[in-house]
């Protein structure tokens, strides 16, 4: 084959690798996007591991 072919063929590949990367990266950003719009809000849930910010009482020891 003539070498400028190969390299017009290769060339399109690589774009249509790069373009095939991009698709699945957007798939993937609206994919979380469309899973976070469906977690309920965080009030009401738990803060994690954090404690809270209401004041606690020290218990005497027995």
């Amino acid at each position: 084959m003539h070498a400028d072919l190969m390299l017009t063929l290769a060339n399109d590949h690589h774009r249509e690798l790069i373009a095939e990367a991009d698709r699945q990266r957007l798939l993937t950003i609206a994919q979380k996007a469309r899973v976070a719009r469906k977690r309920p809000a965080a009030r009401g849930r738990p803060a994690g591991n954090l404690t809270s910010c209401e004041p606690s009482a020290a218990v005497p020891a027995r």
